[in-house]
């Protein structure tokens, strides 16, 4: 028995360390939020750049679950504002832009994109 849990615990690091090393940035963990506010039947475009002139790469209906990085612009990082209440964490990325992690064509092909603040809530 003893075998099996020091042969579990090593195979628990060893995926721990290679989600570790794929994430974007170093980020050793990404942060859940949900697309929430877009119009029915409209879906929120996630973009190539902080832009809303970037390119579109996939859009996304309310309540899908999104993968951040943490990194926002204006000098906003999800690891700051964690600790505060889910309307203020809403209120700190309104008017930014944050990084999310997505696969745009569902083949396992991942990739930073960024998605605008007014349309994402804590998960």
């Amino acid at each position: 028995m003893k075998t099996f849990r020091i042969g579990f615990l090593a195979a628990f690091v060893l995926i721990a360390g290679l989600f570790a090393a794929a994430t974007p940035g170093g980020a050793s963990a990404f942060f859940a939020w949900s697309v929430t506010d877009v119009p029915p039947g409209d879906t929120l475009n996630i973009r190539a750049w902080p832009s809303s002139q970037s390119q579109i790469l996939v859009a996304y209906p309310n309540n899908t679950t999104l993968s951040l990085t943490g990194k926002c612009t204006g000098g906003v990082t999800l690891d700051a504002i964690a600790g505060l209440a889910k309307w203020q964490q809403r209120q700190a990325v309104r008017y930014q832009w944050c990084q999310v992690w997505i696969d745009p064509n569902g083949g396992g092909q991942y990739r930073a994109a960024w998605v605008y603040g007014k349309y994402i809530r804590p998960a």
